[in-house]
């Protein structure tokens, strides 16, 4: 115990700690931001055409990682090693999302209207350009400023961006009183695509301007599939369930469920800021293989696993001031989420340790972990949304969450014990890849 308070009190004197006090910062400034968004999005709305937009924006949310081909994970591992090569990653990636954006654009709004209805074209089409397109370039550009440790910076893009959302929705809650989704949608897209621009010139200072190299592309582009793939099998058993609540009609039960989902990501938000200040440091030890990378996971699981809990409690305490704000059409949210607020917790452990897998150029382990979930997610969901609505939903993301949590820190631990008890031969199969 008195060792685990001694690397505490080392943690705080290093610059991980700095660069985490800067992430908890600023995603607590996007907590607030966000909160005042969902808020006002949910009085904007009201529960049913709430249940509506959330449909819509969890199917495009599920292909968002293929609109930039795992740039930003690319960007940071190859930039981190050869700073002289951001130029070039930078526009790549600016190139990929722009292309693959307009790809997504007809292919989802075709299966929006399988799933939803001929109305809801419109609405997919431009949430596509919104989240595939702007808002992974707000995304990608803090990706830049995270690999060279500029967390101040990430932080910075990400609350400009909430911003300026929650500047939109206010607008037209003033404006209109009462919006349709669509109208909502559209004013997403203007805010994110002031943020973009916004965050392309922020990028352009601090590295110059972009080059754009064909021979990269094509060389990274099996690499950024699988990091693509990996972000959809995440964003399947986040997002699925919602998309099965509106697809069977229950759009008041998805308003409730989602506004519940809400305030447990909001709560996820300390565990975000570990998560995404190690992230580099994981890339900087990948030359050491998983045992440097497993002492880092090590030292920060506990941690992040004591703030996850702490969200917790949080959560519970404060939901029921946040639910009447929103109006007592989501007075039922508050039962959904006693149920959910465990997941930052849960989200602590496979992040952290689905962060080393990746860092040490196994993402193909944490993306089969993933995939396993993302189908275990999609079975629980049809088997007990039918019956149990969103309750089933809430179930099925709880055993998601920590089955993977089980999965992704098993791999660590096992790769972990293979590389330091068979150092020999876990250097021969390094080689050979």
């Amino acid at each position: 115990m008195f060792d685990f308070w001694r690397k505490l009190a080392r943690m705080r004197k290093s610059s991980l700690a700095s660069n985490t006090g800067w992430m908890i910062v600023g995603q607590g400034t996007n907590f607030f931001l966000q909160a005042g968004y969902f808020i006002l999005l949910a009085r904007l709305l009201g529960v049913t055409e709430y249940g509506v937009f959330a449909g819509a924006f969890a199917l495009v949310n599920t292909v968002t990682a293929y609109s930039s081909l795992g740039s930003g994970m690319i960007f940071m591992r190859y930039v981190s090693g050869d700073r002289g090569l951001a130029k070039v990653y930078w526009g790549n990636l600016l190139t990929i999302t722009t292309i693959f954006s307009l790809i997504l654009a007809p292919s989802l709004a075709f299966a929006g209207e399988r799933l939803f209805g001929y109305s809801s074209i419109w609405l997919i089409t431009v949430l596509v350009f919104a989240n595939c397109l702007m808002s992974q370039v707000i995304l990608c550009a803090g990706t830049v400023f995270q690999t060279f440790e500029q967390l101040k910076a990430t932080a910075s893009l990400q609350a400009l961006s909430n911003f300026l959302r929650l500047l939109a929705i206010g607008t037209l809650l003033i404006c209109l009183h009462r919006a349709t989704a669509f109208q909502c949608a559209l004013g997403i897209l203007a805010s994110s695509t002031i943020a973009a621009m916004i965050a392309i010139a922020r990028v352009r200072k601090y590295i110059g301007g972009f080059t754009v190299s064909g021979r990269l592309i094509r060389l990274r582009f099996w690499e950024g599939i699988g990091f693509s793939f990996a972000g959809s099998t995440q964003a399947v058993y986040n997002d699925v369930d919602k998309i099965m609540l509106s697809h069977y009609g229950m759009n008041v039960a998805n308003g409730i469920y989602t506004m519940a989902y809400r305030v447990v990501d909001f709560a996820t938000t300390p565990v975000s800021a570990i998560d995404a200040a190690v992230l580099p440091r994981y890339f900087a030890l990948q030359r050491e293989g998983m045992s440097g990378t497993g002492r880092l996971v090590k030292k920060i699981l506990p941690i992040a696993v004591l703030a996850g809990l702490a969200a917790a409690v949080f959560t519970l305490l404060a939901s029921p001031l946040l639910v009447r704000m929103v109006g007592h059409g989501f007075a039922n949210a508050l039962l959904a989420i006693r149920w959910l607020c465990w997941l930052p917790a849960l989200r602590g452990v496979h992040q952290l340790a689905g962060g080393a897998l990746t860092a040490t150029g196994r993402q193909n382990y944490r993306t089969a972990a993933q995939l396993l979930v993302a189908v275990l997610n999609v079975v629980l969901n049809l088997l007990w949304i039918p019956t149990y609505g969103w309750l089933g939903a809430a179930w099925a993301s709880l055993i998601s969450d920590g089955s993977l949590g089980l999965l992704n820190l098993s791999l660590v631990i096992l790769i972990s014990f293979r590389t330091n008890h068979y150092p020999q031969s876990a250097h021969c199969k390094e080689q050979a890849k």
